[in-house]
């Protein structure tokens, strides 16, 4: 399964390339808004007002091309024409990841260091319970927007299916997550522009829908084994709607 998830990703980012850099040439502008404007503020306590809405408008963003690249998934065109109504339907979701991406960050920088540096089992306790919640919660919050956006869930709802996602398919969490820093990672090559961000968020929702197969068929067949999936049975139809091409073909199209 994750070897057709990568290749889905593959396909769908190589086929909308142009498409992707323009989203992630706005994920550039909100990065360094967040990076290079709060320093600029003197008062402390308003530059981290500043970096808090810098990092909630982000998030809008970043809910915005999710619901958007969401279309690339399901063999479908994204619009730009599309951008403001997805953003009007996105920006709450995207307000709540950004505060709790906030509350990661004080978490990190500020709560984790102060147990540390007490010096003591007390603080070592809290620093470590903290740092697994904070595990928990980056695993966990990665599927938000391919849930929230996918199910049309509430709000709520979408938050706790996040966790139910992680508990119930903990080795596929973690191997998004690691995948994701992967792609982020290659994108400084090509200067963010790709796969880059919108490339991330496409690769989370390829692999959240293809995961939603596993429950159609438990749903189907409630007296399966759960621990073996029959996914080449599963992933028979999206095989064929995604085919295989050449290395040929795949850089030079016009020449099939």
């Amino acid at each position: 399964m994750f070897g057709f998830l990568l290749k889905k990703t593959l396909y769908d980012l190589w086929d909308n390339l142009l498409k992707i850099a323009v989203f992630n040439m706005g994920f550039i502008a909100c990065a360094a808004l967040i990076v290079l404007v709060p320093p600029l503020i003197p008062h402390t306590f308003l530059a981290f007002c500043v970096l808090f809405v810098s990092i909630v408008f982000g998030a809008m963003y970043l809910a915005t091309v999710a619901r958007s690249v969401k279309e690339l998934s399901d063999y479908q065109s994204v619009n730009f024409s599309d951008f403001i109504p997805n953003f009007r339907k996105s920006w709450l979701t995207g307000a709540i990841f950004g505060t709790a991406v906030f509350i990661f960050w004080i978490l990190i920088t500020i709560a984790i260091p102060f147990y540390l540096d007490m010096g003591t089992l007390v603080g070592l306790f809290f620093a470590a319970i903290l740092f697994w919640t904070l595990v928990l919660g980056i695993l966990s919050f990665q599927f938000l927007f391919a849930i929230r956006f996918r199910l049309n869930n509430p709000l709520l709802k979408s938050v706790k299916k996040c966790f139910i996602i992680f508990f119930d398919n903990p080795g596929f969490a973690i191997g998004t997550f690691i995948s994701t820093i992967v792609l982020l990672a290659l994108s400084v090559f090509f200067a963010f522009l790709f796969p880059g961000p919108a490339g991330a968020l496409l690769f989370l929702d390829e692999g959240f829908r293809l995961r939603l197969l596993k429950y159609d068929w438990i749903e189907e067949n409630p007296t399966a084994d759960r621990r073996h999936i029959p996914w080449d049975v599963l992933l028979i139809d999206e095989r064929e709607k995604t085919g295989s091409r050449s290395l040929r073909s795949f850089i030079f199209p016009w020449k099939d």
